[in-house]
């Protein structure tokens, strides 16, 4: 019995061409190739892929699902993505928006490692919604970043993580800067995380985690766009031990729904937990693409953990009661900015953690 993916796509195309771009949709993301040029039986009843559905949606594009045959998955990470979007992306008029995979794929994953109760244990916080900030800027000294961890993990923040900005950069080398930071949080004495930004090739990744596993650090900020979202699965599923704070960087650059993305897609490769855009920030995202983004996060998925929602972006202090209340208890606000303007930055961070314990 062959198993099948359902793969939701939006498809701008007139009434009277879209059922041919849907056929033409299956076509492509399977035997990349015209049917008529498919002689085999067996390949036609089980690989070639099938025009599911086809709605009208209220802008007038297609919502178009497919079915795809897990056979051409091969259980294979990289492949999967491929099989969901990989010759369409070349065409503009085509979005990826959802996709449902038979547990005969899902089995292949681990998701995350923590996700929200490991991380709640980490942070020794069971119930109130988590605190994150940012060490910023790029290209101030590794001191003046340990400081400034000193400061927020002294206030009370539970995970004080680079600025995705932050690689191995002269002015605060990797080494140098782990070793710093992770001896401010500990010194903080009040349980704080430190989370460096983990950027480089797979190499250079592998060498920068025996870094961290050396400094006994437990969370790590890392993008899996820039990384490779199948080499970041592999890395997750490699160290148990550590928690992944996926970053959403370079992830605006292909036409991937929010929700897919940031909500199905991270969890499903081993994120912990999510980063991305709020609603209400210097990000376009709606409080509808949020609420997407945290249900695909946090709902329940096969056998995976779920992950926690970590809204971002230009938020402040004022607006923590308003987020908490849209999110409720599961989610770590990540307010940066907001701290770092203040004239007192940890008198702001104590005000940002005594908000959310309130």
């Amino acid at each position: 019995m062959t198993d099948w993916l359902r793969v939701t796509y939006r498809v701008r195309a007139s009434s009277d061409h879209i059922e041919g771009r849907a056929r033409s949709i299956a076509l492509e993301q399977s035997v990349e190739m015209g049917i008529d040029a498919v002689t085999d039986p067996w390949v036609l009843e089980h690989v070639v892929g099938r025009v599911e559905e086809i709605t009208e949606e209220a802008d007038h594009s297609y919502g178009v699902v497919i079915g795809l045959s897990a056979i051409t998955v091969g259980g294979n990470s990289a492949q999967l993505l491929s099989m969901l979007f990989g010759n369409v992306s070349l065409q503009g008029d085509i979005d990826l928006v959802d996709v449902e995979l038979p547990s005969s794929i899902l089995d292949g994953f681990g998701g995350p490692n923590h996700g929200i109760s490991g991380l709640r244990r980490l942070t020794a916080a069971p119930e109130r919604p988590l605190t994150c900030s940012a060490l910023k800027p790029q290209g101030a000294p590794t001191a003046a970043l340990a400081e400034l961890c000193r400061q927020l993990a002294g206030a009370g923040i539970d995970i004080v993580k680079d600025d995705h900005g932050l690689a191995d950069q002269d002015t605060s080398p990797f080494d140098e800067r782990v070793k710093a930071c992770q001896g401010a949080v500990l010194s903080s004495g009040t349980g704080a995380l430190y989370a460096p930004s983990i950027v480089g090739t797979p190499r250079q990744v592998a060498q920068r985690l025996e870094v961290v596993a050396g400094e006994g650090v437990r969370v790590v900020l890392i993008a899996p766009m820039v990384y490779g979202l199948p080499a970041f699965g592999e890395l997750t599923m490699d160290h148990p031990d550590i928690a992944f704070l996926a970053h959403p960087a370079f992830a605006g650059t292909g036409r991937i729904a929010p929700a897919l993305l940031f909500g199905k897609l991270f969890r499903l490769y081993g994120a912990d937990s999510v980063i991305y855009p709020n609603y209400g920030g210097r990000f376009a995202y709606t409080p509808t693409e949020c609420t997407a983004i945290a249900r695909g996060a946090r709902g329940s998925w096969h056998t995976f953990r779920p992950a926690l929602p970590v809204p971002a972006g230009g938020m402040s202090v004022e607006r923590v009661g308003e987020i908490v209340e849209f999110y409720g208890p599961d989610v770590m606000l990540l307010i940066s900015g907001d701290l770092l303007a203040s004239p007192n930055v940890a008198r702001q961070a104590e005000r940002f953690v005594q908000a959310v314990k309130s």
